[in-house]
């Protein structure tokens, strides 16, 4: 696989008390320096997203291995931390998850981000 087709999308959750879960996504294709920054226009302050609302898997139950599920730390958002080019590694250690244009439309067409698509979302009672 030619490397140079295929770009990474690396994101993180980071609960309330700073644990963090890291995911990257190898995807088909590239996304040029203005795509990304279209993304991050349409992230919550530039970073946070709601994984389930645009496909992408969530990283909470990484954390919940060591919790033993979820937590009142525990919320909807992931950070955006970076997309480059994908390395020779990049294929050993995961499968292609899709293409880099099907996650820049799922990005492009949020109008509001949705909370409670997350089981991290709760009641004000919480």
């Amino acid at each position: 696989m030619g490397a140079k087709r295929f770009c990474v999308f690396e994101y993180l959750y980071r609960d309330a008390d700073n644990f963090k879960a890291w995911g990257a996504l190898l995807l088909k294709g590239v996304l040029t320096d203005t795509q990304v920054a279209e993304m991050r226009s349409k992230f919550e302050s530039e970073e946070f997203f709601i994984a389930e609302q645009i496909g992408v898997p969530p990283l909470y139950e990484e954390l919940w291995a060591y919790s033993g599920g979820l937590t009142k730390s525990d919320h909807p958002w992931h950070e955006f931390f970076a997309v480059r080019s994908a390395e020779a590694n990049d294929f050993a250690m995961r499968m292609p998850w899709g293409s880099a244009n099907i996650l820049f439309n799922a990005v492009t067409k949020v109008g509001a981000w949705k909370e409670q698509l997350s089981p991290c979302w709760r009641k004000a009672s919480w």
